[in-house]
């Protein structure tokens, strides 16, 4: 962050000094949330939460070294105080990240959604974009109206490129993110199932993801949308931008193409990257086939930003995964491979990630520990039904279905003509494990996959534990 004096940034926020801050003293960042991470020339901004209030730690963090706390309940500390509650400060948030955003006219603003594969085009941007200068972006999925100011208050004046996240619990959301880091380049990969709870059908969620294409600047003023032509949904949202559009996909009208996609023993991908007359081989390091469209999402924010098609096709061999529990792969001593892709789930994810599995597999037993897909809403049974039916058509050896509410996973498996794999269903995590203690053999290859209310993270890391300790 700008080094900021706590008057300029009561000015900012709309707070008050409060308690014994004093108005010329100076926040140099980071910004956090969390006391553990204050540090000297840190603003600390206490919420409220489930369990634990951030005031509470207020003390922590100034004697951690903290300039200052950013909050809404009166403190003898150092403070900036706001009036209203959770809501207010995270406003004041959200004016301090634009202020300071408006202070680097250099830095570039790239925004990613879709309705999944957001969080993996976010870290291979991040890594592509680093060649070309030091380039900011979340950890994991800090993607919502906390995450995106504290990321964007990461930049500083030697900060080239803020790559951005952008989530959507309902319509409104990406505008208001928007609203706080405009960016110049918007990137729209997918509209699938995620969230059909909340939006009630595909059309509101494609409304949503517009939202992000609709913010950008005109194309006279260097706007651009990046969008997936292999999806109509997306490349519908040319009519609802003034940007400049590049395009991208496998088909021949794409302006950044894969072509000749194949898919090794290990589950990469390799294609030939074609951008305006320009060609280079790329092999992905990220697993699975559908990794090739958030590749080519990357490819063309890196042109758009003047990397020539050689550099970019090396760079993605390079990039490889970053946020956890995202197709984590440990290779047990026992012969047993582990992906861990607990950290999410919809219907379009739970696809790929089976026939990421699949082309894994090839002569091994493949086992699928798999929890529900949360918020899906009057879909819940269809979609899980038809998880359990693609499991079985993929040939997963054996099912373990997790949580009551994944029994259409099963009912589904069973219904595919044929199958010969098993199936399972436990009642939690802890039953999971102890069933695949029974179950696994040398030499089989286990996918953990469910939406995070599922909590299958503690499944794979009990199964990479256990053999650890071996």
């Amino acid at each position: 962050m700008i080094a900021l004096t706590l008057d300029r940034i009561a000015e900012i926020t709309q707070s008050r000094i409060h308690g014994s801050a004093h108005p010329a003293d100076v926040v140099t960042g980071p910004v956090v949330i969390d006391s553990r991470q204050a540090v000297p020339g840190a603003l600390f901004v206490a919420l409220g939460g489930e369990r634990v209030d951030g005031h509470d730690f207020a003390d922590a963090a100034v004697a951690a070294g903290a300039t200052a706390v950013l909050g809404s309940r009166p403190l003898a500390a150092p403070q900036l105080l706001v009036d209203g509650g959770d809501a207010e400060v995270v406003a004041a948030l959200g004016r301090l990240a634009s202020a300071v955003l408006a202070e680097l006219p250099g830095t570039e603003v790239i925004g990613v959604t879709g309705s999944s594969g957001k969080t993996t085009t976010k870290d291979l941007l991040a890594q592509v974009l680093g060649r070309l200068g030091p380039t900011v972006a979340p950890a994991g999925s800090f993607n919502n109206e906390i995450g995106h100011p504290l990321t964007v208050l990461r930049a500083d004046e030697n900060t080239r490129h803020v790559v951005l996240e952008v989530a959507a619990r309902g319509v409104g959301h990406i505008a208001y993110l928007c609203g706080i880091a405009p960016p110049r380049i918007g990137v729209v990969l997918n509209v699938g199932s995620a969230h059909m709870g909340e939006f009630g059908s595909r059309e509101a969620i494609a409304q949503a993801k517009g939202e992000l294409v609709e913010a950008l600047p005109e194309a006279a003023a260097g706007g651009v949308a990046v969008l997936n032509a292999d999806d109509p949904a997306v490349i519908a949202m040319t009519a609802r931008t003034t940007a400049r559009v590049v395009s991208f996909g496998r088909g021949e009208d794409a302006d950044v193409r894969a072509r000749d996609v194949q898919v090794a023993a290990d589950g990469r991908a390799a294609f030939t990257l074609e951008i305006g007359g320009h060609a280079a081989p790329v092999r992905l390091a990220v697993l699975g086939e559908h990794q090739v469209h958030n590749a080519l999402a990357v490819a063309a924010v890196a042109a758009e930003l003047g990397m020539p098609v050689a550099d970019i096709a090396a760079a993605l061999g390079e990039a490889g995964p970053v946020s956890r529990w995202r197709m984590e792969v440990t290779d047990r001593r026992d012969g047993v491979t582990v992906v861990n892709d607990a950290y999410n789930a919809n219907p379009e994810s739970m696809a790929a990630a089976l026939r990421t599995l699949a082309a894994l597999a090839r002569q091994r037993r493949s086992v699928a520990v798999l929890g529900i897909m949360a918020e899906l809403g009057a879909a819940h049974r269809a979609e899980h039904e038809r998880l359990g039916r693609l499991a079985a058509e993929t040939g997963v050896g054996c099912i373990v279905a997790v949580g009551e509410k994944a029994a259409p996973i099963v009912d589904g498996a069973r219904s595919v003509t044929g199958w010969q794999g098993e199936v399972r269903q436990v009642s939690d995590p802890a039953q999971a494990v102890e069933a695949l203690r029974g179950l696994l053999r040398p030499d089989d290859i286990v996918l953990v996959k469910g939406s995070r209310v599922a909590g299958l993270e503690k499944v794979a890391e009990q199964l990479t534990a256990e053999e650890a300790a071996k």
